[in-house]
């Protein structure tokens, strides 16, 4: 991809505003440059492509130890039994064989910033990687729970897709009349702040359609109000799944007991339930560990390169990282904006491989959509520019991503066309990823 058709697709996908021409290719320095990529999602898939596609002769690597990435997106949906497994698996074989990626299955175990090494277990023992650039995208960490005893076998999150996607639809399955389904919203930050909500309504959705008399929907939120598009998932709960679904607001859990499927919080206790889908607070991956990390467990980075500030040659982008943003307009974490990032960040290392300082006229953005019924639909659309970012009282704090528009759709908005249009942007966003 040249230089000019390079700067349009940043701008048509919200990855930067504008992009100047590079004064030079990179294929003829003498040593061919070495990125190594930690993740194989959204955010590691899109950033390895890309650099491969931008960065002539960089040789790039790809460490993820799974030979299919299972996507969040839709999977509700797959928990429902509307969609089956194979319409979220997505492959890495366009990548290594159109693209050139280099793929290692393994785990990356030990940074090296000092000496710009990776140690990597793979099932023939370590290997270890240097690197002039390291992109982490290994996305959440569970925080366990304060109290009890908490198996994901038993009482799945389901909020990394594959195994527990399929667990968790099982158990669902086996709902009968009467029965309860008791899910929780972590605290934000946390990976889709529209997940959990989209869960409560889908499986409210399934309950109603296959009469399950008395059944029930209990959403225990350990935030203050829903985080995300509360106008659509009010009416979802009010008025759509009206006698489906009980919202319970502040509701930090206490315990958790896996084997009775009984979870304690700050605003209700429920013992014995049908399902308790347990999803936990989150942090940055494991990977993460000895890298700088903000009060909420996240790496804070620079958004103009996604580098950080201990390791400029470091990067961590997607659900791992915490973007500098304005009071109110934090950038949230999901496979879209993981995938803007990750644009972002090969172009910075493209340009820092060039010996170029990173572009300051970037944007990103964050989009999605989420199904209410079996034939409807919601979206939410966030975009974000580099510049201040203020406080609450509207004072400069600093430089970072700040919001500049946020729609979310009403609640006479939420129809099929966007359960339509929800398709058509997941398939996209697929496509540039791992296509």
């Amino acid at each position: 991809m040249n230089n000019f058709d390079r700067r349009k697709f940043l701008k048509i996908l919200g990855a930067a505003a504008a992009v100047s021409t590079l004064s030079k290719g990179i294929s003829a320095a003498t040593t061919a440059p070495r990125v190594v990529v930690v993740g194989g999602g959204f955010g590691g898939a899109t950033v390895a492509k890309y650099l491969r596609m931008w960065g002539d002769n960089v040789q790039v690597t790809l460490v993820e130890p799974n030979p299919t990435h299972y996507s969040c997106i839709l999977s509700n949906l797959v928990v429902t039994g509307a969609l089956g497994m194979s319409s979220i698996s997505l492959k890495y074989d366009t990548l290594r064989n159109l693209y050139g990626v280099t793929l290692l299955p393994g785990k990356a175990i030990a940074i090296d910033g000092t000496g710009n090494k990776l140690t990597v277990s793979t099932s023939t023992g370590n290997v270890v990687l240097p690197y002039d650039h390291l992109v982490l995208s290994p996305g959440i960490e569970f925080v366990p729970p304060p109290a009890g005893y908490w198996n994901p076998k038993l009482t799945p999150h389901a909020w990394q897709a594959g195994n527990q996607t399929t667990l968790l639809k099982n158990q669902l399955a086996a709902m009968g009349n009467y029965h309860k389904f008791v899910m929780t919203v972590p605290k934000s930050p946390y990976r889709c702040p529209p997940g959990p909500y989209e869960r409560a309504c889908v499986v409210a959705d399934y309950l109603k359609r296959k009469n399950r008399i008395g059944a029930k929907v209990i959403v225990l939120d350990a935030n203050d109000k829903i985080q995300a598009e509360p106008e659509a998932f009010t009416h979802a709960f009010n008025v759509t799944h009206a006698g489906y679904i009980e919202y319970y607001p502040n509701a930090t859990v206490q315990s958790v007991n896996s084997t009775t499927r009984s979870i304690v919080t700050t605003v209700k206790t429920v013992n014995n339930a049908k399902v308790l889908n347990y999803i936990p607070n989150q942090k940055a991956g494991v990977v993460t560990a000895g890298l700088p990390l903000n009060p909420t467990g996240f790496v804070p980075v620079n958004p103009l390169t996604y580098g950080i500030s201990t390791y400029p040659n470091i990067h961590v982008i997607g659900d791992s990282c915490a973007v500098p943003s304005s009071d109110g307009k934090a950038v949230p974490k999901s496979g879209h904006m993981a995938s803007a990032e990750a644009k972002v960040c090969a172009d910075a290392i493209v340009r820092s491989l060039l010996g170029e300082a990173p572009d300051e006229n970037i944007a990103t953005n964050s989009a999605c959509y989420s199904p209410i019924t079996n034939k409807t639909a919601s979206w939410l659309s966030a975009s974000f520019i580099y510049g201040n970012i203020y406080d609450a009282a509207g004072n400069v704090k600093g430089k970072g991503m700040h919001r500049v528009d946020l729609g979310e759709a009403a609640s006479d908005q939420i129809d099929s066309d966007s359960y339509e249009d929800m398709f058509k942007w997941a398939e996209s966003l697929f496509s540039d990823a791992f296509g």
